[in-house]
């Protein structure tokens, strides 16, 4: 595999022979923590399958990761002369200690062709404000976990680092302790790695980090409180950003999760999380992030909480039509592509808001309920226009003819093949000149 890097224009990732790299995530924050080996290589080989590209996952985890061990009954942390896990004493006595399940892992993704982005630890275990904790780090054993990190998997090449873990940084103490772990990961790894930070919801990294050095993308959690879907707020702000940085919504509406956490108001499902990829990728964004309320935590049991267990949550349908969003934006030019809303006479707004996107010789634009579009299509240049309309459930298209060349600032409303929640479509338009 090969390492990866931001772009030359610096909207996107790629690889190190400069070829684009489109992030396509997996929320599977308990993997390390939960799953054997077994398991493990169960949900990467499924999720390879579906065309994922990036697990995202953590070392020291959510669900009382330090004093509940893995599947192994290993902890990640030995004790400190004070009786508290010490993050400068990493427990790597013995056979398939905590830290060689998670080169297994990283060596198991690596070997399906699957990136890993790592939380070294999650957000609680330096601002515990909720969940298990405890806080255990300052500015100083940060920076030595760090660099013991980013030495351990220095020759990695399929690692992303990912600092926060879901917390905001609200005093100096935390600003200190995520400066000097990622200066310490710097230094292990030699800088061999990319860098951001996922930060709570509703929020992006640039709130914070935007013009720090060691962040080299920006990263949204734009989470799973509101049932009309607008990421592509947020991202469309981090794109406008200077010093320009590539941006991800990282986090967005899990399928099967309730709305705002209660069951009362409903629960998101495919046709959401398909809006919120195509709204965030036709919004600037480097690529998506994926998740599934059962799989994150690797839920075992059905409650009120999670309604299936991990294996089921692996098939469920949103999962597999991320693949085609991935389908779609690999089979135009890829660097040059920029959202362009000015493609749509009179948006819509709420929940039929419209996403443009256009790049050299196309143009995109995603239609969340399919209804009717007009497109100013001297946007398109001089020249014939092929239309064709994109299905996110199947990744089909169906033909839907060639314009002629029309004059500037000529408009045409393209009316989708069917409409209503769940019929979402994409528009299509291929420059035809001289056909």
């Amino acid at each position: 595999m090969q390492r990866l890097r931001v772009s030359d224009n610096r909207r996107y990732l790629a690889h190190e022979d400069g070829t684009p790299f489109f992030w396509l995530g997996d929320t599977a924050w308990e993997l390390l923590h939960k799953l054997n080996r077994e398991e493990a290589g169960e949900y990467l080989r499924q999720r390879a399958r579906l065309s994922f590209t990036v697990i995202q996952t953590v070392a020291l985890a959510e669900l009382d990761g330090l004093a509940s061990g893995n599947a192994y009954g290993r902890g990640p942390l030995l004790l400190n002369v004070e009786g508290r896990y010490d993050p400068a004493l990493p427990d790597t006595a013995g056979d398939y200690h905590y830290w060689d399940h998670v080169d297994f892992v990283v060596n198991g993704a690596a070997s399906l062709g699957l990136y890993v982005a790592l939380l070294p630890a999650w957000g609680d275990k330096f601002n515990l404000k909720h969940g298990v904790g405890p806080v255990i780090f300052n500015e100083y054993n940060a920076y030595s976990y760090g660099r013991w990190l980013g030495n351990r998997y220095q020759d990695c090449p399929n690692l992303i680092w990912v600092l926060g873990g879901d917390r905001p940084l609200e005093t100096a103490g935390h600003f200190a302790v995520i400066r000097a772990m990622a200066e310490g990961l710097k230094e292990g790894d030699q800088g061999r790695h990319l860098m951001t930070f996922h930060p709570q919801g509703w929020q992006s990294s640039s709130q914070y980090l935007h013009e720090e050095s060691w962040l080299d993308f920006n990263m949204i959690q734009s989470g799973h409180g509101e049932r009309i879907i607008m990421n592509y707020t947020k991202v469309g702000g981090d794109y406008a950003k200077l010093p320009v940085k590539p941006v991800i919504d990282a986090e967005p509406c899990y399928e099967d999760i309730a709305i705002g956490f209660k069951p009362e108001n409903g629960y998101f499902d495919a046709s959401d999380v398909r809006t919120a990829a195509y709204y965030a990728v036709f919004s600037g964004a480097c690529g998506h992030t994926y998740g599934q309320h059962c799989i994150w935590p690797m839920a075992t049991e059905a409650d009120d909480g999670y309604l299936m267990h991990w294996r089921e949550g692996l098939n469920r349908p949103g999962a597999a039509q991320m693949g085609h969003l991935r389908a779609l934006m690999e089979s135009r030019p890829y660097f040059d592509r920029v959202p362009d809303q000015s493609l749509i006479v009179n948006n819509k707004t709420g929940a039929n808001y419209m996403s443009a996107t256009r790049g050299s010789g196309y143009a995109m634009i995603y239609i969340p309920n399919g209804a009717p579009v007009t497109v100013d299509m001297s946007r398109m240049g001089a020249g014939g226009v092929a239309a064709s309309w994109y299905d996110p459930r199947n990744g089909g298209y169906i033909q839907a003819g060639l314009l002629p060349a029309l004059e500037d600032h000529a408009l045409h409303t393209f009316y989708s093949p069917s409409s209503g929640r769940g019929n979402d479509w994409v528009l299509v338009l291929d420059a035809a000149v001289g056909k």
